[in-house]
């Protein structure tokens, strides 16, 4: 059977989002049709305006709606706190927590096999960031890697922390600190892996 062209290329589109097979791209496409056509164009709408009404925060790389988005312009926030993450998507994490400082959204991580280095995330802006801060501030401003634990991570953890290091931010300029990594809440002792538990001992807390 030869699906109608308009059909065919809804299928496409939703196959190239992450998590999506072809079974799923053509349920999607399909109940879309049954949509009203109202429905629909506010959400093509929505789906243009994803591109044309946000921007990069100036500040945190953060995606907003204005130059400078709403947490890098609250004064409540402490100022010289700054968590570095991957996503956008691990900003609205830890947003969950009680973390009142502010953050450095590199967009990625080093990834060599997918040709993915230092020059395609806003790591250069996060060295400028920082030493600026450095140099402005009175107390020694915290710089938290919040970044996965996987290879890629950690390479891009480490390559951060020398890099600071390297331009003379020192333990009396700069705090560079890591999250804690270990055991899951409700996780069990029998089914970790070493690495795990060697540091969830690492980061063991006062009780």
């Amino acid at each position: 059977m030869k699906v109608p062209r308009p059909i065919a290329r809804l299928i496409e589109s939703f196959e190239r989002l992450p998590g999506i097979g072809p079974k799923t791209a053509q349920r999607l496409t399909f109940h879309l049709l049954h949509f009203p056509q109202e429905d629909l164009e506010r959400f093509a709408e929505a789906l243009v305006g994803l591109k044309t009404g946000t921007k990069l925060c100036s500040v945190c790389k953060n995606v907003t709606e204005y130059d400078v988005c709403s947490i890098c312009s609250d004064t409540t926030r402490e100022q010289y706190t700054v968590a570095v993450v991957a996503s956008p998507l691990d900003v609205f994490s830890l947003e969950k927590t009680n973390y009142r400082g502010v953050y450095h959204v590199l967009h990625g991580v080093i990834d060599p096999l997918n040709h993915i280095g230092p020059e395609e995330l806003f790591i250069k802006e996060l060295k400028e960031r920082m030493s600026n801060m450095c140099e402005q501030s009175l107390e020694v401003p915290e710089l938290i890697l919040a970044l996965n634990t996987g290879m890629e991570g950690e390479s891009t953890a480490l390559y951060i922390s020398k890099m600071l290091r390297d331009i003379g931010l020192d333990a009396s300029k700069l705090k560079i600190t890591r999250i804690a990594r270990g055991l899951p809440v409700g996780g069990d002792i029998e089914y970790a892996d070493d690495v795990t538990l060697s540091r969830a001992l690492e980061g063991r807390a006062i009780y």
